[in-house]
């Protein structure tokens, strides 16, 4: 029996006995305190001689003689430390989990390649490939991956292979575009079309309009209030049943096995010199993103004749994609805008070689995905390709998620051609706003709010990327596709892009609200996030004589404005009347509270359990009867709609004979949420921290590789935008002083072996909002105290 179970997976992916081998198992995996990373390497595909110095937090500080080289080595590096991320990254974007992980991942992959993925990533990999420049540099990214994959032994092979049982396969450049699809996925893929279809055809046009509204009225958008915009340049017509579609139709019971986090965003800024201590423009950037292991981001240096930049990168891709370099800094927050639609198709019958398309039988395409299940059997499916693109729902895809008998293909702007490498790889080089101007224009999908601060006093923001031009509503709800009258008519110009440059009030922010008011001439769709930009602002219109110490306290604050807004009229509209003890605790907890989600604040968790059971007495009865399939208000419709009226009119359970009243659903939510908030303090988890558990996890979700229940603050709409599983992935400030002064931190690691000492060292600083101080190492330090390993590559 021990021979058999130590030779076969019956307890785990991979043989026991293997992963137990004291030459070849885990145990190779354990690195000593004391490990040697110096090394002497030679490699034909280098043109001259390139220096890598690790210093003593693991980052590297690259030193090439000929510029294409340092990809080769960029690659090289990212692949030592991240090689097994890098994989099951670019598998999964690519559809292909299951070949890694079994049948658990089937439906994700499933859902991937009626997206289109793949057929997105070759569209970007033909156009950067005929980019010749960008193909030089992610052929040397790729030749790098390749040569450190050629050193791998048995024994060598990151911890993960082992535990799953299976090797690496060679690096290619789709890989790398597969990466970036990814990202747009990430950051762009977000949709609720069906959700809201669904809720246009349940409700009333009076009642939507009311639970679904366009434009907040506390909004503070990226380009301030006031802006004048000019007439566009685009005229879009109109369908003439557009604003009628759908009210009254079939309720359609597709779902999606999976969706971005809708908090996929960030924060940035900059303030200009005439607002700083030193007179010079300060630059802060903290995407926020999924909280993961090994880390999103790998931080380096990278050094030639032509640029010097420093800043984080993607293992995955080459450049450094938030950062700074010798004249400038730049990031990036989320732009938000819904950039994937869907269409219903009508095809001629069953065989779907044809469909329906602007009054004629159009002949349709097929891609043909097989998708291989780890010990299991392989699946092949056959994906309908229209005008529009994939047909994603059909009634194949897929029996226990959906009973749908309808089509419908998604039209996605990250399946056309574009190339949003070549935008950080010239944001490397860039010296001026001009060069700036330049590589923003290359980002096309996911578009983003690219922040912008130089060296000679300039600040700017640009919400950039291709966006589709609008008409109001359009995309919130499926769209016929049997004709052309609901298809895009074209991109917003790019002079038509809501940008600031060295604006009056001297600074620039964006924090995924709206980027422009009303008065924009464009559709720009609803449900932004606006809390954290009203907090921002507020902020920096108070601030002078700024310091990045200001900044790192800025950048970590916990103040939740949701709560500033909402709790004054809670109280206002509650009675003490026939409460229990418990529930006036509570509620005292709520009067007294200084609205920060400080880790130990007790009334930051009253206040979300108390939210939450506040929506849900006002909304529950209403969609009692919903279809399974609908978009549920989000938080700033419900308070803006009670903030304006106390007579909100869901407000009434329309399920009882009597009426009733705000104060009664707060009283209501109150008596619901003190069992759960008793049972926090049993438990010893009532403090917010502690109630909220944020936790950095490792990519298979093993505990014994993860960072969980850390003591960390903040919130969904605070600065400090840290929940459970998902917030700031790098907080970076630079002064952008002579010499410039940098600071920077993220929640994981350099090394992506959980052996190392180096895997998970930068949590604690980052949860105790602690900073790093960013070296732009220069030659002639090469012996500074800092340095611990040098890495030398040659050709010869």
């Amino acid at each position: 029996m021990l021979v058999v179970t130590l030779h076969t997976k019956l307890l785990l992916p991979a043989p026991l006995g293997k992963l137990l081998s004291p030459q070849h198992g885990v145990w190779q995996n354990a690195e000593n305190n004391n490990v040697d990373f110096n090394a002497t390497l030679k490699f034909p595909q280098l043109k001259a001689k390139v220096d890598v110095y690790l210093d003593d937090r693991l980052v590297p500080h690259v030193f090439a003689e000929q510029e294409n080289d340092i990809y080769f080595v960029q690659g090289f590096l990212h692949a030592k430390f991240r090689l097994w991320q890098m994989e099951l990254q670019t598998h999964a974007a690519a559809g292909r989990a299951s070949e890694i992980v079994g049948s658990i991942a089937f439906k994700h992959d499933q859902e991937f390649r009626r997206l289109g993925m793949v057929y997105g990533a070759e569209a970007s990999l033909k156009e950067m490939e005929s980019d010749p420049v960008t193909k030089i540099i992610c052929d040397a990214y790729t030749a790098g991956v390749n040569a450190y994959i050629a050193t791998l032994t048995e024994s060598s092979l990151p911890l993960e292979y082992k535990l799953i049982g299976y090797q690496p396969e060679k690096w290619s450049n789709l890989k790398s575009a597969l990466f970036l699809k990814n990202m747009s996925e990430n950051l762009a893929g977000g949709e609720d079309d069906f959700e809201m279809t669904n809720a246009k055809s349940f409700f009333s046009k009076e009642d939507f309009d009311k639970l679904y509204p366009l434009h907040q009225d506390s909004l503070d958008p990226v380009i301030p209030k006031g802006t004048v915009y000019g007439i566009p340049k685009l005229e879009l017509k109109i369908p003439a049943a557009a604003d009628s579609l759908y009210f009254s139709n079939k309720d359609i019971t597709v779902t999606q096995e999976q969706k971005p986090d809708k908090d996929n965003g960030s924060n940035n800024w900059a303030v200009s010199g005439t607002k700083t201590k030193t007179g010079s423009p300060i630059l802060c950037n903290d995407p926020h993103l999924s909280l993961k292991l090994p880390a999103i981001w790998f931080e380096m240096q990278l050094s030639t004749p032509s640029y010097n930049a420093y800043g984080v990168s993607f293992p995955g891709a080459p450049g450094i994609i938030i950062g700074f370099n010798d004249s400038c800094s730049w990031g990036v927050t989320n732009g938000g805008r819904d950039v994937r639609d869907y269409y219903e198709i009508k095809f001629r019958d069953d065989s779907r070689q044809e469909y329906w398309f602007d009054s004629a039988w159009k002949k349709t395409e097929f891609r043909y995905e097989e998708i291989r299940v780890r010990d299991s059997t392989t699946y092949f499916d056959t994906v309908a390709y229209t005008v529009f693109g994939p047909v994603m729902y059909d009634k194949t895809f897929s029996g226990d998620r959906t009973s749908n008998s309808r089509y419908f293909a998604v039209r996605w702007k990250a399946h056309d051609p574009s190339n949003e490498l070549k935008a950080f790889i010239l944001l490397n080089k860039a010296k001026n706003y001009q060069d700036y101007l330049v590589a923003t224009s290359y980002m096309k999908t996911p578009g983003q709010n690219f922040v912008f601060a130089s060296k000679s006093g300039d600040i700017a923001m640009r919400t950039q990327g291709d966006w589709p031009a609008k008409w109001k509503g359009q995309g919130d709800f499926i769209m016929p596709g049997t004709d052309s009258s609901y298809m895009w008519q074209g991109m917003i110009p790019p002079d038509e892009t809501p940008f600031q440059f060295n604006p009056e009030r001297n600074f620039v922010s964006s924090a995924n609200q709206d980027p422009a008011d009303s008065t924009y001439p464009y559709y720009l769709g609803r449900g932004y996030s606006i809390y954290r930009g009203i907090s921002i602002n507020r902020r920096l219109e108070a601030m002078e004589n700024i310091t990045p110490e200001d900044m790192m306290t800025l950048q970590t604050d916990n103040y939740n404005v949701f709560a500033e807004m909402t709790i004054p009229l809670f109280l206002k509209n509650i009675s003490e009347t026939a409460m229990t003890d418990s529930e006036k605790k509570y509620l005292n907890l709520l009067r007294y509270w200084d609205y920060n989600n400080a880790p130990g604040s007790k009334a930051a968790t009253v206040f979300a359990v108390l939210w939450k059971n506040f929506d849900k007495a006002v909304f529950d009865d209403e969609f009692k009867n919903a279809p399974k399939v609908i978009m549920h208000p989000y938080e700033s419709n419900l308070l803006e709609g009670i903030l304006s009226d106390s007579a909100y009119g869901f407000v009434d359970n329309i399920s009882t004979p009597q009426q009733e009243t705000l104060a009664d659903e707060i009283k209501s939510a109150l008596e619901n949420s003190r069992v759960e908030l008793e049972q926090a303090e049993k438990n010893d988890t009532i403090e917010w921290a502690k109630y909220k558990g944020t936790s950095v996890k490792h990519l298979l979700r093993l505990d014994a590789l993860s960072r969980l229940k850390l003591p960390i603050g903040g919130g969904t709409h605070c600065i400090n935008a840290a929940k459970a599983t998902h917030g700031p992935s790098w907080r970076m400030i630079i002064s952008l002083t002579p010499q410039t002064t940098a600071y920077g931190v993220y929640p994981g690691g350099q090394s992506g072996n959980p052996g190392s000492r180096f895997y998970d060292n930068f949590i604690d600083k980052w949860a105790a909002g602690e900073y790093y101080s960013l070296w732009m190492m220069a030659k002639g330090e090469e012996k500074d105290k800092r340095v611990k390993w040098r890495m030398s590559f040659n050709n010869n």
